[in-house]
């Protein structure tokens, strides 16, 4: 399915398709966002240097149909970096042709041109498709608890 499709890096130029995409993704995941009001901090997060945030656009024939970002993070117990996969979502009527495949090994190659020793990432438990899909990659599944914590600004 490679005829027509490109990933590309995202910036801060991305910032209308990736905050569509993103706002899709949540919904898909049922999950609340805050995306709407924070249109600058997403742009200036992947326009910094050093950057905090690394994103790239899955397109056909210049359509968006799917996209994957990540941060470099540092593991105590591997005394390792590794490479957090924030999202990697492709929408539902490009499913099936490769791109989540695509984006996955971009991200792969990102991770080690970063040195990293390893990914992680996780997947709401209802989600089997995606369980399928990163098994197939080649990922070992580990159980644990996810928390959140919304911190209001001071």
């Amino acid at each position: 399915m490679s005829n027509g499709l490109s990933i590309r890096r995202a910036s801060g130029r991305d910032v209308a398709t990736l905050i569509a995409l993103c706002i899709e993704h949540a919904g898909f995941e049922r999950i609340d966002h805050a995306l709407r009001d924070r249109g600058d901090a997403l742009a200036a997060a992947l326009d910094a240097t050093p950057a905090p945030l690394h994103a790239w656009l899955a397109c056909f024939d210049g359509q968006a149909a799917g996209y994957a970002t990540a941060t470099i993070d540092f593991s105590t117990l591997d005394a390792a970096h590794f490479l957090h996969m924030d999202c990697l979502y492709v929408r539902e009527a490009w499913r099936g042709r490769g791109i989540g495949q695509r984006l996955f090994a971009t991200l792969q190659g990102f991770a080690r041109s970063c040195d990293c020793a390893a990914m992680q990432w996780q997947t709401p438990d209802w989600n089997e498709d995606a369980a399928r899909f990163y098994r197939r990659q080649g990922a070992v599944e580990r159980s644990k608890r996810r928390f959140g914590l919304r911190l209001e600004a001071r």
